[in-house]
């Protein structure tokens, strides 16, 4: 069943003594805002945990099968495509033909949407070698940002063994290994979303796939345990759901209806309870409504 309603939602999570989302080229240390000293938590980061939890609730098979996952080839799926289309002949010759012909394209990205959660959900470029065109996604977030600057703590870690006998020879039957972990604190981080209606109709998103995102988004967290990440939990989804497709009012402005601030008297929060969460539900936009789902 396709959508017939536009949704903005806000995603609010926390994170104590981990790393929520290193950044590789930064030694691995949580990311943050140089300018500000908030933290940051990429759109990549958080696509990936649903993609998990989708991966692992739907034992990754059609029509829930995840595109972007862990060892994927994406050129062979884009062949897998075409096979399944019986446009075999197209995956032979010169590279022009290669890149399928426009009606080949076209119900290549169908098949693709059909069978792949996370391309009819957040899109995704599928021309790369064997063209299968490309989605605009119905599903967009941002980079969640924490509501207080972070601090991001250093901690030695030691290893009591080595991984070679080399090792263990140059410190003469010691064999430790020293290493560094990267964490924070305690920090709540926001994030916020769209699904499109419109978009929703071209890739074939509907309301189940839109429920199984709201349970993912919820859920995630909860099998998505590290020992670098410590405690992430997701501690709040409210989504705005409108009553058309184009909507009934500006994304900010609901979003600014849901506002965190750390309690007086709180001069290092680590615990959740530090924090005040507040919803303002007076005086809605008509059309709008608010579903608070934790």
């Amino acid at each position: 069943m396709s959508l017939h309603n536009r949704y903005d939602f806000v995603l609010v999570f926390d994170v104590r003594d981990g790393n929520p989302n290193g950044d590789p080229d930064a030694g691995n240390l949580p990311r943050l805002d140089a300018e500000s000293g908030h933290g940051l938590v990429t759109d990549v980061s958080l696509k990936r945990k649903v993609r998990n939890y989708v991966g692992l609730s739907k034992a990754e098979t059609p029509p829930y099968d995840i595109y972007v996952k862990e060892k994927a080839v994406l050129n062979e799926t884009h062949e897998k495509a075409y096979r399944a289309i019986g446009a075999e002949s197209e995956l032979t010759g010169d590279e022009k033909k290669r890149k399928g012909s426009p009606d080949t394209v076209d119900r290549a990205r169908k098949w693709m949407c059909e069978n792949f959660y996370d391309v009819r959900t957040f899109g995704a470029v599928l021309s790369t070698g064997i063209n299968c065109g490309q989605v605009r996604g119905p599903v967009q977030l941002t980079f969640a940002r924490s509501v207080d600057p972070i601090i991001a703590q250093e901690h030695s870690i030691t290893r009591m063994a080595v991984a070679t006998k080399a090792d263990a020879e140059k410190q003469k039957g010691d064999n430790r290994t020293m290493g560094r972990k990267h964490t924070v604190p305690y920090a709540i981080y926001v994030a916020h979303g769209f699904v499109s209606a419109f978009l929703a109709r071209q890739t074939g998103f509907g309301e189940d796939d839109l429920t199984l995102l709201w349970e993912a988004l919820e859920q995630m967290f909860e099998h998505d345990r590290s020992a670098a990440r410590g405690e992430m939990t997701t501690r709040g989804l409210y989504v705005f759901r409108h009553d058309s497709e184009l909507g009934k009012a500006h994304a900010h402005a609901l979003f600014d209806r849901v506002t965190i601030r750390r309690k007086e008297g709180v001069d290092f929060a680590r615990h959740f309870e530090d924090y005040t969460v507040s919803v303002n539900v007076e005086d809605l936009p008509p059309g709008v409504s608010l579903i608070q789902r934790i």
